[in-house]
């Protein structure tokens, strides 16, 4: 393993597959960061998979299939009873209590709204727009090889 960052992935970002792919990629050997993601955020990227995106069940289903399979250590469980005291966004509340319990370093959404800073502060939680966690990991990248280059 390269990194042990653990992120959780929104379910607006696990559905979007262009961006979910370059993560998920990112996830797999030498490892960049570790995904993690509730049943409940895969549920409801099954239902943007399907009600939203009109992907086919039988699609929806294999992607699903897919990703537990490829990342069994990805699920995050246990966290249902911190929903109620989280303080961001109501329908996204599950999401920063699955990272709290999860002990996640951040959340990476393109809902940053729902996250605001008084409410994941408490936690130590950063929240990164998928674009920033992108460019973040490439400038590491590019300082660590600088580094070992000029060694």
């Amino acid at each position: 393993m390269k990194a042990d960052f653990r992120i959780v992935l929104d379910a607006c970002v696990l559905a979007n597959f262009s961006v979910c792919d370059v993560l998920l990629r990112l996830a797999e050997t030498p490892r960049q960061h570790l995904p993690l993601w509730s049943p409940e955020i895969l549920a409801e990227v099954k239902r943007v998979h399907t009600d939203y995106l009109n992907w086919p069940e039988a699609l929806a289903a294999s992607f699903q299939s897919e990703v537990r399979r490829a990342f069994p250590e990805a699920t995050i469980e246990g966290y249902e009873a911190l929903v109620s005291s989280m303080t961001n966004d109501a329908g996204d509340r599950h999401v920063l209590a699955a990272a709290v319990r999860a002990g996640a370093d951040a959340i990476v959404t393109f809902n940053l709204r729902h996250f605001p800073t008084s409410a994941c502060e408490p936690y130590d939680m950063l929240v990164l727009h998928p674009d920033t966690y992108l460019l973040t990991l490439y400038e590491m990248e590019t300082l660590r090889w600088c580094s070992d280059w000029l060694k």
